[in-house]
């Protein structure tokens, strides 16, 4: 690829042939007729899903659309030597007990933890004597009260209290995410087993409300105010305010100032890796290794899984009952159960026969909120970017700083808003929010020596752009080049060291990655689309007005990000109805 950015992408898997792609050319990797169970997509939800069943004697194929498994969790190679985690990037949300009971590390996975973990730079002028200020957050309190009391002692007084006051909410909610949300309809209408089945999945509801007591209204606001108004309560720095923020906003065509953006916050900071809450990690050869050492847990219990094999449709009988699935290439492939780690529309809008759905279920899964506002930009750099608030240490060794999620633009939450602002009319933002991140500062593996891979994960972007114009390769190109515009005004040279980009708009994403909209969540994570409305209310316990077909992806509870949950918990409900058939 040209230094300009054009040219094509070359993928292969994270190594040179994982133990699931040995399996393929066995008896595993031979396509039968029929199966106990078939996934759609071999995204990581999908993959956690088929080796929940397949250890459990459910046997299970997985069909994949493309030529590499993982869905947004894959290693690219871009330009020979550099190899890109190209659409999600870190790891945190992954839940402990999926890294337990599918013996990850066993299958090959191995973190990079990182402390510190945030770095944000501001534009300030500096002088010999004094550099520009930045905030660097990580695992140290103390430390990180010194770097906060630059720009406010009261804040760096209070933010032990906030993150305890954070903590208790995690706490009250993770065991939701963990099972199917409250069975509603069971108690309306279900068998007085169902519904004592369904007074069972309270239990977590009750256990949140006790966790919170009496500050549970206190609690409540930031599930559904702004984090703005929250993070006001708190503080009054703007750089620890905005840093803060991010992750309310990410992924999510949002400002700080919207309602319920506080949840996006919350689902962003209640990850646990290696017994350390809170922790983000890059994983060692890419987010493809991850799912390449979920398929290697789920091929050696003997699941098959298939690249390249498109699902055309899902079958029904005469009763309107699940049988199975047809591929593209014409094969058909029968099985008791389909679960579909395809997004809600992408599953029930082109693969499910129309006449077998409710109009109104239909329309309400038309009517989601898919908007995004990401464009994904990966850099190979020929050196490590040299921040001015920051200089680079003789040699040009990564340091602390390297490792984090560097933000720019950031300084400010007005800044946040006004390129929300911006999108909202139809436009790149003239300042986009950028998270930058060197995963290769931990991992040599990533890049040839000396040089390094770079991720931006850049908003806002709208799908459709005003004035009738399209996303092609001028507009891709002038909103890149804003982007390393604003870097550049951070780390001079920054420009210079670019070898190659690939740059991913919201369509870029819906087309390679089957995200909806771009939206890496398979859908908004707003309050109205959240639990019991998770894809759509009286359907968010993973079945579907279908028998026999469920859905296992980022678009059912508890939602997106590298969680597995929604994988674990849809294989759950699998084996509980595949006992009673």
């Amino acid at each position: 690829m040209a230094a300009g950015g054009r040219g094509l992408i070359r993928a292969l898997h994270s190594s040179p042939c994982p133990a699931w792609k040995r399996a393929q050319s066995g008896a595993n990797g031979r396509l039968k007729p029929e199966y106990d169970a078939v996934v759609i997509g071999a995204g990581h939800n999908g993959l956690v899903a088929a080796a929940y069943l397949q250890r459990l004697g459910v046997n299970t194929a997985v069909f994949e659309r493309r030529h590499v498994i993982g869905g947004a969790a894959v290693t690219e190679e871009i330009i020979p030597g550099f190899k890109f985690s190209r659409a999600s990037y870190l790891l945190s949300l992954l839940r402990p007990q999926i890294y337990t009971d599918l013996e990850l590390k066993k299958h090959g996975l191995k973190l990079h933890l990182r402390d510190p973990y945030s770095f944000t730079p501001m534009l300030e002028e500096g002088t010999l004597s004094r550099l520009p200020r930045s905030l660097l957050l990580g695992t140290d309190m103390a430390a990180n009260q010194k770097q906060i009391s630059q720009f406010s002692r009261k804040d760096a007084q209070a933010f032990p209290k906030y993150e305890e006051f954070m903590k208790r909410l995690v706490l009250a909610i993770d065991p939701l995410l963990d099972a199917a949300p409250v069975d509603t309809a069971a108690f309306r209408h279900g068998s007085l087993l169902q519904r004592l089945r369904a007074l069972s999945t309270l239990k977590p509801l009750l256990k949140a409300g006790r966790t919170l007591g009496a500050q549970l209204p206190q609690y409540y606001e930031v599930l559904t105010a702004p984090i703005s108004k929250v993070l006001d309560q708190w503080f009054e720095s703007e750089p620890l305010k905005a840093t803060l923020a991010t992750d309310a906003v990410i992924g999510a065509m949002t400002s700080p100032h919207t309602p319920g953006s506080g949840y996006v916050l919350l689902h962003h900071v209640m990850g646990s890796l290696e017994g350390m809450q809170g922790a983000w990690s890059y994983v060692q050869g890419g987010m493809g290794a991850l799912s390449d050492a979920i398929a290697n847990s789920a091929a050696t219990h003997g699941a098959s899984i298939f690249t390249e094999k498109t699902v055309a449709k899902v079958q029904m009988n005469s009763e309107g009952r699940v049988q199975g699935v047809t591929l593209q290439d014409g094969d058909e492939v029968r099985s008791r159960v389909v679960l579909s780690c395809a997004s809600p529309q992408v599953t029930f809008l082109e693969l499910t026969p129309q006449e077998w759905l409710p109009g109104a279920f239909v329309k309400r899964i038309s009517q989601l909120d898919t908007q995004s506002p990401v464009t994904k930009i990966n850099v190979a750099v020929d050196r490590l970017p040299n921040f001015q608030a920051a200089p680079n240490a003789p040699g040009d060794k990564p340091q602390a700083h390297h490792q984090c999620s560097i933000h720019l633009n950031c300084e400010d939450t007005l800044l946040l808003h006004q390129a929300f602002e911006d999108a909202k009319g139809g436009l790149p933002s003239q300042k986009p929010m950028i998270e930058l991140c060197i995963p290769s500062s931990l991992d040599p593996t990533l890049a040839p020596p000396g040089c390094h891979v770079v991720s931006l994960f850049t908003q806002y972007t709208p799908y459709t752009l005003a004035g009738g114009k399209v996303w092609d390769e001028q507009e891709k190109n002038t909103y890149a080049d804003k982007v390393f515009d604003c870097i550049e005004a951070y780390a001079p040279g920054f420009k210079r060291s670019v070898l190659a980009r690939d740059i991913l708009t919201p369509p870029d994403l819906e087309r390679i990655f089957g995200l909806p909209g771009g939206n890496i969540f398979h859908g908004a994570m707003s309050l109205d689309q959240l639990y019991f409305a998770r894809p759509v209310p009286q359907h968010s316990d993973y079945r579907c007005p279908v028998q026999g077909l469920y859905l296992c992806g980022s678009g059912a509870h508890p939602g997106g990000g590298v969680m597995g949950a929604a994988g674990r918990n849809a294989a759950h409900v699998v084996l509980r109805d595949l006992k009673n058939m």
